[in-house]
């Protein structure tokens, strides 16, 4: 047996790790990013063996995770445990809620797992007096999305000073016509662009009714981060239409090609995130799909 010295094994091992780096990157997304999941697509499994939801979105490809739905741990074994699968957390979710009664906490935490994003996943209601309808049993009006621009304005300005940046990420009821207008749109409108950036989750603007190419198109440099989701769509698509069926990518109706094509026309894409909300095979395969369905992508 040809022996080898420790510097030799060292060096080699370095090679390696760089090789597999850099063959890691090749296999990047579209938009030539490197693969990112949701980890809302494992919060049941991570519920059950973290270590093993973690290991499982590495070995499939990713290396970059976007934070929900985490069990209840703190933030350090949290970052412990990505540490150990090698993937790199950069942007968490949380709701409105979290943002408008602990903002500071809430940054604190996501920081120490190491992001760089901060994003609201869901709208608030302007409060009323103590005699209305509670905020969560009530129909978003057009006076409390533009509310919630104004909230997401104060807390760009906040997160922004603790070093790190604001967005949204939209549903479907952003899309909801309400008294003559588009709440997504007037969320764009009134927000301040060097305060609130914007994730925009293709698939469920898709089962929306609306086209997320248009968007971008029309609304350049406002988008960082793309959800990328496929759905198998109703023939009209609306927000008010329940029949969309989650599927793993390139299983339903989304085309990504107009999609990555204007997201490399008019935005500056830092992440793009997989989100696989439900799974039509087994659960790592299901991850093995979507990853092999963006780095066979060919624009």
């Amino acid at each position: 047996m040809t022996k080898i010295s420790r510097r030799q094994f060292v060096g080699s091992t370095a090679a390696f790790a760089a090789l597999s780096f850099s063959n890691r990157l090749a296999f990047a997304t579209p938009l030539g990013l490197p693969l990112g999941i949701q980890l809302y697509s494992v919060r049941q499994q991570m519920l059950t063996d973290l270590d093993e939801a973690l290991a499982a979105i590495s070995a499939a490809g990713y290396t970059e995770v976007e934070a929900a739905s985490l069990p209840k741990k703190s933030a350090k074994e949290i970052r412990t445990a990505l540490d150990r699968a090698g993937l790199k957390c950069v942007s968490a979710h949380h709701s409105f809620a979290d943002f408008d009664a602990r903002l500071d906490e809430t940054v604190a935490y996501d920081k120490e797992l190491g992001v760089s994003f901060v994003i609201c996943a869901s709208p608030g209601h302007r409060p009323l007096s103590p005699a209305g309808t509670p905020g969560s049993e009530r129909p978003f009006t057009l006076d409390d999305w533009r509310y919630n621009a104004d909230q997401f304005n104060t807390f760009g300005e906040k997160t922004a000073a603790l070093g790190v940046r604001f967005g949204y990420h939209n549903h479907t009821r952003e899309f909801v016509v309400t008294d003559g207008k588009t709440p997504y749109m007037e969320l764009l409108r009134l927000t301040d662009p060097k305060k609130v950036t914007f994730e925009l989750d293709c698939g469920w603007v898709m089962v929306a009714g609306a086209n997320p190419a248009e968007i971008m198109k029309n609304h350049p440099n406002r988008i960082t981060m793309l959800h990328v989701k496929d759905f198998s769509l109703p023939p009209n698509p609306s927000p008010e239409n329940h029949e969309a069926k989650v599927t793993e990518l390139g299983r339903g109706n989304v085309d990504y090609h107009p999609i990555f094509a204007q997201a490399a026309k008019t935005q500056h894409i830092e992440h793009a995130f997989v989100e696989q909300e439900a799974f039509d095979m087994p659960w790592k395969e299901s991850l093995k799909v979507d990853a092999d369905f963006l780095r066979a992508f060919k624009t």
